[in-house]
């Protein structure tokens, strides 16, 4: 059936939208499955081009870099002239076969270890390959300049702070992580500065991966923390601040974390009491104890662990008030594990208890005995 145009001009004013419409749908609809499909085959096209380039890749790092005998010398890596010429092939004129050996590069750096590793670093910077992730550092595009950090973290380059610490605060999350992780991975002086700056709060996986870098980055420079626990208004930088106090045992910030006590926020006082009886400071003990009955139960619990970690042996009395009778099963749990850490100094009450107490305190009791249980 032959539908021309007078035929559509003379249709109802309904009957035209919806051919307009469907017209539009069909069209978007051919345009989504080209898309598609262009996309598909340039994937394609850079997984068979990247097939026949990384064996390459691979020959040329095995024969001149990794089995070198002349570079297993006690001379500095970066004094070492490497055969680079043998890396000037046509292919790597190319941005994407150049993007292929840093990725290469940075892979072979993290399975090797010691001169090997600097020798691998030097290639990537006597092929100037560190000016392709420099300039991927000046895109507009959030996607490059985490690739560019990523880049220069992994090859150890420095990265100047003006360039680096406003990333540190980017509205996007990816881009804001991965600065804060290369800044205190490659500043040299002061891998911490950006706690300063910083404005947006550390998520818990920001805090796990920063954690993970701090603890095994060689050679870092270690701040006292305290300056960020006292001054400080970013609420998170102050708790990771708590973590790493934990960590390093920085026993000269505890004055600061102490004051921490007085805070409004229930949250950031049960960190600082976490980690004063994770020091173990006795001196505080007390002053936890006073303050136990005021406080929300986040608090109350981190009283109790504290004063199970102390395991001075001055209050197993409270605890053994606090597991008879609070009401809460949370609490007595805890007053539990505490007594069970205190009971050199209980002289029997462990076993009165188990004799005594209820089917369900004597459960809680056995299952705190277990010395699988972390407390």
């Amino acid at each position: 059936m032959e539908y021309s145009l007078y035929d559509f001009r003379g249709a109802s004013l309904n009957i035209q939208i919806a051919i307009i419409f469907i017209f539009i749908a069909v069209a978007c609809t051919v345009l989504a499955y080209l898309s598609i499909l262009t996309g598909r085959y340039r994937a394609y096209r850079r997984e068979k081009k990247l097939a026949s380039l990384h064996p390459v890749i691979d020959d040329l790092l095995m024969e001149h870099i990794l089995l070198n005998d002349e570079l297993a010398s006690n001379v500095p890596a970066d004094q070492v002239i490497l055969p680079v010429e043998v890396f000037r092939l046509p292919v790597f004129e190319k941005r994407w076969a150049r993007e292929a050996l840093i990725a290469r590069l940075i892979e072979y750096r993290n399975n090797v270890r010691g001169s090997m590793g600097e020798q691998l670093r030097n290639l990537y910077i006597q092929l100037e390959l560190d000016k392709d992730s420099l300039r991927k550092m000046k895109s507009r595009k959030w996607d490059k300049k985490v690739q560019a950090l990523a880049e220069l973290s992994n090859m150890n380059m420095s990265i100047a702070d003006v360039t680096i610490l406003p990333l540190t605060n980017s509205r996007n999350r990816e881009l804001r992580a991965a600065a804060r992780h290369a800044y205190i991975k490659l500043s040299k002086n002061e891998p911490f500065k950006f706690f300063d700056v910083v404005t947006e709060p550390l998520l818990m996986w920001d805090q796990v991966e920063l954690f993970k870098i701090i603890s095994t980055t060689e050679h870092i420079a270690i701040p006292n923390f305290a300056q960020w626990i006292t001054y400080s208004s970013n609420k998170s930088i102050v708790a990771f601040c708590l973590k790493l106090v934990v960590h390093y045992n920085q026993i000269s910030a505890v004055p600061a974390v102490v004051r921490l006590l007085d805070t409004k926020d229930h949250y950031l006082r049960a960190d600082a009491i976490n980690c004063l009886g994770k020091l173990k400071i006795e001196d505080v003990e007390e002053k936890l104890l006073h303050m136990y009955n005021s406080q929300p139960l986040n608090c109350r619990l981190e009283i109790l662990k504290a004063i199970g970690r102390i395991n001075s042996g001055k209050n197993v009395d409270f605890l053994r008030q606090e597991f008879l009778h609070a009401t809460d099963f949370d609490v007595r749990k805890h007053a539990a594990k505490s007594l069970i850490k205190n009971q050199w100094a209980a002289k029997g009450l462990i076993q009165e208890l188990i004799d005594t107490a209820t089917a369900e305190n004597k459960l809680i009791l056995k299952h705190s005995m277990n010395p699988l249980i972390k407390f």
